[in-house]
């Protein structure tokens, strides 16, 4: 395989260095080949055909089978009349179903799209008519909520559903009666709908792969570096690579099982699924968030002793280290490593995880939708200083940038934009060519992704993240970063949870509110002018809140990010200064 030069990183780079803490077993460069996702699927297949690839609801589901069913899906789908670079929409939660119509779909050649089962009508309508999806691959108990009211609009030339319980090994009889007993959710759906299964009944052998490394296979929703919804652009090829480079950094050796938790139709459990079928290991897979007891007992009867990977949100760890019958259960010989992602994993939720769960690894992760999600992570091997999002991973190299030009490199110490380059990085965004090319520009013969994302990098190029460029709050011209006052404030004894973000304020310009979320055993035994007054002992003046507001529950994505927008807009002082 020849090594493509455009992603070779100058092994001099400060990162690379002993001192760095660079993983003793990861290579400093590795190659990407030029293959369709649906390629490297078959690869997998062939090295390990009877291994499993999925669980879900208590059924393995084998290589060869998963590979059978995608073929014959991928042939149902051409027989529909379904051509390379049409756009199939896929609202489907967790399931044997979404990973096979993601492989049909790559092998056709098919651009995919994941709506969020959980969302309103409007939204699901702006995201089909941000994609131009053609199809729907739907499950039945979300049709009728979500696309039903806004049927005509989407304009769909094909649905088709599927039961949750399709795929599982049950007698017919007592699947429909779960299904009439509502144990297995299901809904109406338009008589003209096409039943998953029938599709299913095609001859794999009738359709080959018409893929190419450089053909779109994603069209992925994002709020972007400006927080207007858009889809990112991502090929067979920036998968490929980054399944391949996040493969090199988590895993030292094949099989092992990956908890999908996350949703697939988010850009990070997508890339973790890449991840683990890539690895010949097997997904655990949840139809929808599952309670932490519930959670518990999943890694204990289907996980892998001491080769079990989680990646998630901070909060997920957060819940599981507070889980009060944990030690009752063998978790910790379960886990291996765990990777915290879409947001910061503060030092306090760090180091309650490592104390709960003695051996097993936490590492914070930095990515985004427009990178194929992973770029960086702290090395397993290694102690690593909390706060960094760690190194960047194999063909990844990266900038701290001035904030107002984008152009000049800043030397270490000092606070700038994050810019990176690599074989994950996206090729725009869909029909919105200003975006494109504010969020992608050419420096060095080389495309540089300005992320938006500001912060800061050592000498031995560890990067240490402030916050968003967007939600940067300046008090009488000093920045306050959100998530450092986050992390001070997240010490207090009292505190469960809680979020940062600036307001408008006539004497400083913004001023800094917080919003805190009280342990259970503290909510009537701490005021607001209690914690604003360790506030002011414990931050510097500037930084201190001016408000603080006790709520029941911090809003966050479905991947557990914090939605401090939200906060804001519903904020009386916000909403009186629009």
């Amino acid at each position: 395989m020849s090594r493509d030069s455009r992603f070779h990183v100058d092994e001099a780079k400060p990162w690379f260095q002993p001192e760095a803490g660079w993983p003793d077993n990861v290579p400093k460069n590795i190659d990407f080949p030029r293959i369709s996702i649906y390629e490297m699927m078959t690869q997998s297949v062939e090295k390990h055909p009877d291994s499993p690839a999925m669980w879900f609801m208590n059924n393995f589901m084998s290589y060869a089978e998963m590979l059978d069913k995608a073929d014959a899906l991928a042939a149902g789908l051409k027989r529909l009349g379904l051509q390379k670079g049409d756009v199939v929409a896929l609202a489907l939660a967790n399931s044997f179903q979404y990973v096979i119509c993601y492989f049909a779909a790559a092998k056709l050649g098919l651009i995919v799209t994941g709506i969020n089962p959980t969302y309103k009508p409007d939204e699901a309508l702006m995201q089909v008519r941000v994609t131009g999806a053609r199809a729907l691959i739907v499950l039945d108990m979300v049709y009728q909520p979500i696309f039903a009211p806004v049927a005509e609009d989407c304009g769909f030339d094909h649905v088709i559903s599927t039961n949750l319980a399709d795929l599982l090994e049950m007698p017919p009889e007592q699947k429909q009666q779960a299904i009439d007993a509502g144990t297995i959710p299901s809904g109406p759906v338009p008589e003209t709908a096409v039943a998953f299964t029938d599709l299913l009944q095609a001859d794999p052998q009738l359709c080959e792969n018409e893929a190419g490394p450089d053909d779109i296979v994603i069209y992925a929703m994002t709020g972007g570096t400006t927080g207007r919804p858009k889809a990112a652009i991502l090929t067979h090829f920036n998968v490929v690579s980054s399944a391949r480079t996040l493969k090199t950094w988590v895993w030292d050796a094949p099989g092992g099982c990956t908890l999908a938790v996350l949703p697939l139709f988010h850009i990070f459990g997508i890339v973790a699924m890449h991840v683990s079928i890539h690895n010949g290991g097997y997904l655990i897979l949840f139809p929808k968030p599952p309670r932490t007891e519930e959670l518990v007992k999943t890694i204990c009867s289907a996980g892998v002793d001491n080769r079990t990977f989680y990646p998630g949100a901070e909060v997920m760890f957060q819940a599981l280290a507070q889980f009060p019958d944990l030690d009752s259960y063998p978790v910790a010989r379960k886990l291996d490593r765990c990777l915290s992602s879409a947001g910061p994993l503060h030092k306090y939720v760090k180091d309650e995880f490592e104390a709960k769960l003695p051996g097993v690894a936490i590492r914070e992760g930095y990515g985004l939708t427009e990178s194929c999600s992973g770029v960086s992570m702290g090395p397993f091997d290694k102690n690593f200083p909390t706060g960094s999002v760690g190194l960047p991973l194999p063909g990844i190299d990266w900038k701290i940038v001035d904030m107002e030009t984008g152009t000049t490199e800043l030397p270490a110490g000092e606070t700038g934009e994050l810019i990176l380059h690599g074989p994950v990085v996206m090729q725009g965004y869909l029909d919105n060519p200003g975006e494109s090319a504010q969020t992608l520009r050419e420096r060095e013969g080389k495309t540089w992704l300005h992320t938006g994302d500001l912060g800061c990098m050592d000498q031995y190029g560890r990067v240490f993240l402030s916050d968003r460029m967007k939600q940067l709050i300046k008090v009488k011209g000093y920045s306050v970063f959100p998530t450092e006052v986050e992390d001070l404030v997240g010490r207090h004894k009292a505190v469960h949870e809680c979020a940062v973000a600036g307001v408008p304020d006539k004497e400083t310009g913004e001023a800094v509110k917080l919003w805190v979320v009280l342990k259970k055993d503290w909510q009537d035994n701490v005021a607001e002018h209690e914690l604003l007054a360790w506030c002011r002992e414990n931050i510097t003046h500037y930084k201190v809140p001016k408000h603080i507001e006790f709520i029941e529950e911090i809003p966050k994505s479905t991947v557990g990010k914090v939605l401090r927008r939200k906060l804001q807009e519903a904020d009386p002082l916000y909403k009186a200064s629009e």
